[in-house]
């Protein structure tokens, strides 16, 4: 054995230094291949003799459903002015270096070092969200190649990025870029992004100015000034000036004195012909999921949206003829929103009163910004409640109640919008009626998580940090987007099946050729069962009018529809959310800073108005259908019948139980109500 060992110590070195020396052949081999490949793709790669010359652009066009109006028009390269380097200010070339490039000065056209934190950054996030393309990297990419996240196309960039830098200075790389970046909103190079945002020459902008302009380049739509992100641009804006600091590229007042000034106001108003502008700038949105920025401002499409022209345009006037309305109860603003419940696809889209209003922040969409919803949100408790065998004829009790410390260190006691208690009532009743202490109750019963998670299943989108939210959430005490409130409602219209809200509907490319259709999803996410009773509620007008009246704004004459109102703490919001089988729309009203409304600006008053008289015109074109019954069943697991609200009256000052009788006698704010849920009517005594 000693003897085998000894002669195997030789074998065994000789192999390791065969296997190394063909290890290093192998990677000698690869190199040169590399370097060959590398040499050869240097060579023949395109270099910049012809780098501002570009193949003519063609407009992309944003239509409505029908193709007959065209909402909006995107331009390519027609807005492009070119300046010579003296016409091209610091403040630019700075603000510019600080955002995409700090060490544009220092490399070769390749950061090596970015490359890395890059992907170290991507493999940490199991992801390929950071780039590290430099400023050379970017105007190569600009001027021969697509944006295709391929390694070819990687490769390709970096070595034109080379050739570039061994051709042209940086000064003249740097004028390039900024003659070529799109900045949105039609406007290319940073000439005609001074003058369609700050209505001003390149050359005059100030170092704040600069910094807004210089944040845009990454998402033009989502960070356009013009669109729904003005605070992520604003804030984007501020890190660009800390970075200036950070880099010494201009000196501390400087920066200090451009991070306090208003840059917002300085913005001008959106000056292009553009029809439905809220809704534009969605679907711009959805079409950055889609496609690189270059194709979608240069490369022709024809983008055939799913707005009803004559909806949208009933809904702009509607809204701006409730202005008298809305000002009575003191609110500045109003949204609506229409789907098509049967595919989701939206109808019109309001997200303001007067988009161009700027004293209303006008350019701000509501429909998808979160706002607490009221009342409008009880029907996803009922609806979480009927799942666990509850039934629209459960019977509740709607009286003074104590839910308990709400964390504030005070006891939750919600009063019903009548200021009244109304005894026994079913829980169609207390949906119907909108009854406050009932909808707690049944929330408390159906469990705050069960609740959330249905209304996350029909498309509510917010909502997500479930440890803020206790019994309140059913009184609109969490933040959603009507958008999604308004998808959410549609999962009950369309028998319990879910589409996701759809603003396009095809589109084209510049030879015509289809690339992308929509497709109808109907997910089942609702028992068929629960969404008609959640139906047959919303649509009981006699089951209501003890609190809303008989000739309410819910109700349409020849018509069958269903609808919720929603007010909430100090008349901050105002909603109306109602549907068909054919149609459903949310409608919110209120202030864009929160500001309270007057007292009694309730949903039914400010917002159901709107959603009236826009139903009503819309449903002229839509045939009379009933909701379909639900079947009436015993309930499967008894709980309407086994379950009972166990009365205990308590004397505050010491906590002692008293009887009813003596808690009749006392004063209301002497005597404590609790209520417990008891499993069995036979156990309660």
């Amino acid at each position: 054995m000693e003897l085998f060992k000894k002669k195997l110590k030789p074998l065994v070195g000789t192999i390791i230094k065969e296997s190394v020396l063909v290890t290093l052949n192998v990677f000698l081999m690869l190199g040169a291949i590399a370097s060959g490949v590398f040499l050869y793709a240097y060579v023949k790669a395109p270099i910049a003799a012809t780098l501002t010359k570009r193949d003519s652009p063609q407009t992309t066009l944003i239509y409505d459903r029908t193709g007959q109006h065209v909402l909006y028009e995107i331009h390519g390269e027609e807005n492009r002015i070119i300046l010579s380097h003296d016409e091209i200010p610091d403040s630019i070339r700075i603000a510019t270096i600080a955002t995409e490039d700090d060490s544009f000065y220092s490399h070769f056209g390749i950061d090596f070092l970015a490359i890395l934190r890059a992907l170290k950054n991507n493999v940490q996030k199991n992801s390929m969200e950071q780039g590290a393309s430099t400023i050379t990297q970017q105007l190569a990419r600009n001027a021969f190649l697509t944006r295709e996240k391929t390694i070819r196309r990687k490769i390709a960039e970096l070595i034109i990025a080379i050739k570039i830098e061994r051709k042209y200075s940086k000064d003249q790389i740097l004028d390039m870029y900024l003659n070529e970046i799109p900045y949105g909103s039609n406007a290319y190079g940073i000439e005609s992004a001074a003058k369609t945002f700050f209505g001003k020459n390149a050359k005059d902008l100030t170092l704040d100015e600069a910094a807004l302009l210089s944040a845009i380049p990454k998402a033009t739509s989502y960070y356009s000034p013009y669109g729904n992100h003005l605070d992520e641009l604003l804030l984007r804006q501020q890190k660009t000036l800390d970075r200036i600091g950070k880099l010494q590229l201009a000196d501390p007042a400087t920066v200090a004195q451009a991070k306090r000034e208003p840059v917002a106001r300085k913005i001008i108003p959106f000056s292009d012909t553009i029809d439905a502008p809220h809704f534009v700038f969605y679907v711009r949105e959805e079409l950055e999921k889609r496609f690189e920025p270059e194709t979608i401002e240069e490369g022709g499409l024809r983008i055939y949206t799913t707005l009803d022209y004559e909806k949208q345009k009933s809904a702009e006037r509607i809204i701006a003829e409730s202005d008298a309305n809305l000002k009575k109860y003191g609110a500045s603003n109003a949204a609506l929103v229409s789907l098509d419940p049967k595919n989701g696809q939206i109808l019109a889209m309001v997200g303001s009163r007067d988009y161009f209003d700027d004293s209303i922040d006008g350019q701000v969409n509501v429909a998808i910004r979160p706002r607490q919803p009221g009342s409008s949100f009880k029907p996803f408790a009922y609806a979480a409640a009927f799942e666990k065998g509850f039934q629209p004829e459960t019977k509740i009790l709607d009286t003074r109640t104590d839910f308990g410390a709400d964390g504030s260190g005070k006891h939750y006691v919600p009063r019903n919008y009548d200021g009244k208690f109304h005894g026994v009532v079913t829980m169609r009743q207390a949906l119907a009626m909108s009854l406050n202490v009932p909808a707690v109750k049944t929330l408390s019963l159906a469990g705050v998580q069960a609740t959330i998670d249905l209304a996350h299943r029909l498309g509510i989108t917010t909502l997500n940090d479930t440890g803020r939210y206790g019994l309140s959430l059913v009184l609109g005490g969490g933040e959603v987007k009507l958008l999604d409130e308004t998808a959410g409602y549609a999962v009950f219209a369309n028998d319990g099946k879910k589409n996701t809200p759809a603003s396009i509907l095809k589109i084209t490319d510049s030879r015509g050729k289809i690339i992308h259709t929509a497709a109808v999803e109907n997910t089942p996410v609702l028992d068929p069962q629960i969404a008609r009773k959640i139906d047959s509620i919303l649509s009981d007008n006699a089951a209501r009018v003890p609190i809303f009246g008989p000739n309410n704004k819910l109700h349409i004459p020849g018509k069958v529809v269903a609808a919720k109102t929603g007010t909430t703490s100090e008349f901050k919001d105002a909603w109306t959310v109602g549907y068909t089988p054919h149609l459903v729309t949310g409608v919110w009203v209120g202030n864009n800073d929160s500001r309270p409304m007057r007292a009694g600006a309730d949903g039914s008053y400010v917002a159901a108005p709107i959603w009236n008289r826009f139903m009503s015109q819309a449903l002229e074109h839509y045939p009379v259908e009933p909701f379909l019954a639900y079947e009436k069943t015993e309930d499967k697991n008894k709980l309407a019948d086994d379950i009972v609200e166990k009365i205990t009256y308590f004397k505050k000052a010491s906590g002692k139980k008293i009887s009813k009788k003596k808690a009749k006698k006392m004063a209301a704010d002497k005597v404590e109500i609790r209520i417990e849920y008891v499993r069995n009517a036979t156990s309660v005594k």
